[in-house]
């Protein structure tokens, strides 16, 4: 087994505090061509630099590497909200399609050129002005313009998903303004639009002309990136191909990345069946969440006899969110007391102990595991000033503390269920001949709906344990909620349209958190479909903290915002958290390997499989 630690920790967070911070000095000069862009401060990889630190630029090209996916998909367009996309396409971002600029995931926020050669912007970020590289092709040979550019981002804008069109509303004009440039100039203060405005996935304009760009489909995409797509098997399997004549291979931030042959992703109907399949040979990577099953259940033949090896990677990211989430727009959770009497109801020591061996902690806040997570007690400082205009519409425990339950080490917390039981009585419940009831007599009936594909985080089996444990402790409430398992399209469809009570909930968080945080936490979630708010809040003050990181005047005043935006949510009481871990865990086919050099983030997107190669044979 690997097990790499970051080298120097207190240098790796004085790195932290220059790139995630807002630095105190300005941009060199308004207006000057720039190799890279940090959201604050300098980028950490000067002008001429050779290869991305956490790259190998010495890897072998060549092989094979399987890997999987649950559920299934029906279409190659993962930027629009219609249909059930392959979603390597985006979540690997960079293989098929590439931006204008490419993300480091070894510092918090800082973009270096791919597709542009140059990123211009001045002191007040309002404006960011990029030019393209003149040797940039698409895979079939032809050049990407900037008719491209402003086609894909008009395109994205208005008809594509709402990742796309909430930011496309703060850009005022986009103009082209040389042979190979184009300028964005906002109409919202905000220095992050200048970031996003280079991570776009930049299409080919012409083969779409006559298309309907908003509609689910399984033409393949055109792309300028290493791979082309290779073979589709719809609902069942994609390989990538790497393009001999990839027109970035020589770039510095393609050096010792994308050295497979074939990238192939198999779908899987659930996690359960997936992971046989690992045992068996036929896929080459798995990445283990929980830390008792990693301890007992990797002893099967391929590890014993050394095909098939263990790795920890270690990561430096928020916890983010994980656990069963509850929907707001349903009056029934619309009270903040309910949604503790769940928590409260929630034993979540038990439940840890019993499935996953008490080993990874518990997640505290959304921000946990980084400096960017609330701090116990009261709001203090620029924190406290930021919540104080707030403070008459938060509910308790946002501005003076919050704190989860310890819960009990039996089945049934006897002290949880009590609270559960008081909260529920000041909210207008009672228990009425074995069943809670409201002042009219209507009971207390939810529904809990599951993917019997799984998540990224948890197969089917392990979330349905934990609810059916959930469900048992209900009971003492006089609760009976039923448990509706969907198969994976029926349950997109559900979660985009927010047909549900209560469901399982995942959601990353980076080191840099901005503009994204609207369509996580934004009102206009509440009814546009395809959101990531789940949970229906609409919380001015959340929006305020949103609003206040993106103008940010220095480093206090950022973690300042952030720490006040993960209280809101926190006290918010909106999930059920579960557990996180501090590494990765992936066990794999002993012939891949990857750099030593563990990157900030760990294993995130850009990491694997892109930093991965297959040995050679001696």
């Amino acid at each position: 087994m690997r097990f790499f630690k970051f080298a120097n920790e207190s240098a790796i967070w004085r790195r932290i505090a220059l790139c995630v911070c807002v630095a105190s000095m300005p941009l060199a000069s308004p207006a000057e061509p720039m190799h890279a862009i940090a959201m604050y401060g300098e980028p950490a990889l000067a002008p001429g630099f050779d290869h991305l630190p956490y790259a190998n630029p010495e890897a072998p090209k060549g092989g094979t590497i399987r890997l999987a996916e649950t559920g299934s998909f029906d279409s190659l367009n993962p930027w629009i909200l219609m249909g059930n996309p392959v979603w390597p396409i985006f979540t690997q971002p960079g293989l098929l399609t590439e931006s204008l600029m490419t993300r480091s995931i070894d510092e918090p926020f800082t973009l270096y050129g791919l597709l542009a050669e140059s990123v211009e912007t001045d002191p007040d970020r309002t404006w960011v002005e990029f030019t393209l590289r003149p040797e940039a092709r698409f895979s079939d040979g032809s050049p990407v313009t900037i008719e491209d550019v402003m086609w894909s981002y008009e395109m994205l804008g208005t008809k594509g998903h709402p990742r796309y069109t909430t930011v496309w509303s703060k850009v005022a004009t986009m103009q082209q303004t040389g042979p190979r440039s184009v300028r964005f100039t906002f109409n919202t203060p905000d220095r992050e639009l200048a970031m996003l405005m280079g991570m776009r996935p930049i299409l080919k304009k012409a083969q779409w002309q006559g298309r309907d760009f908003d509609r689910s489909s399984l033409m393949v995409p055109v792309g300028s990136g290493p791979y082309v797509i290779d073979r589709v098997d719809p609902g069942r399997s994609i390989s990538f191909r790497r393009n001999p004549d990839y027109w970035g291979r020589d770039l510095p931030v393609s050096r010792g990345l994308y050295n497979f042959d074939v990238i192939r992703y198999d779908y899987f109907a659930d996690a359960s069946t997936m992971f046989e399949a690992f045992k068996a040979g036929e896929i080459d990577v798995w990445r283990e969440l929980v830390a008792a099953r990693w301890d007992r259940d990797f002893d099967f033949p391929a590890i014993r006899d050394g095909r098939v090896v263990k790795s920890e990677i270690a990561h430096q990211r928020p916890s983010g969110i994980i656990g069963l989430v509850m929907n707001t727009r349903n009056p029934l959770f619309a009270d903040w007391r309910v949604r503790q009497a769940m928590i409260e109801a929630f034993n979540y020591r038990f439940i840890n102990m019993t499935l996953s061996g008490g080993k990874d902690p518990r997640i505290s806040s959304y921000f946990s595991n980084s400096e960017l997570a609330m701090e116990p007690g009261p709001a203090t400082g620029r924190e406290a000033e930021l919540l104080a205009p707030f403070a008459d519409q938060l509910p308790p425990g946002t501005i003076e503390g919050y704190s989860l339950p310890k819960g009990g080490t039996r089945a049934i917390d006897r002290e949880g269920i009590r609270a559960a039981l008081d909260l529920l009585r000041q909210a207008g419940w009672t228990v009425q001949d074995g069943e809670l009831r409201d002042a009219a007599g209507r009971p207390f009936a939810f529904e809990i709906l599951l993917n019997q594909s799984g998540s990224a985080m948890r197969t089917s089996a392990e979330t349905r344990q934990i609810v059916d444990i959930f469900v048992q402790s209900l009971r003492n409430l006089g609760i009976r909620p039923q448990v509706t398992l969907l198969d994976a399209a029926q349950y997109v469809e559900r979660t985009n349209n927010y047909q549900f009570d209560m469901t399982w909930y995942e959601r990353g968080l980076s080191l840099s958190p901005g503009n994204e945080q609207l369509l996580y936490w934004g009102h206009k979630g509440v009814t546009q479909t395809g959101s990531k708010n789940w949970m229906g809040m609409n919380v001015p003050a959340a929006e305020a903290m949103i609003a206040e990181m993106g103008h940010a005047g220095g480093a206090e005043d950022y973690r300042a915002a952030v720490r006040a935006l993960d209280r809101i949510l926190t006290a918010g009481r909106y999930v059920i958290p579960v557990s996180y871990s501090r590494i990765s865990r992936l066990a794999h086919a002993s012939r891949l390997d990857y750099p030593e050099k563990t990157p900030l983030y760990g294993d995130w997107p850009g990491f694997m499989p892109e930093t991965w190669w297959q040995k050679e044979k001696k």
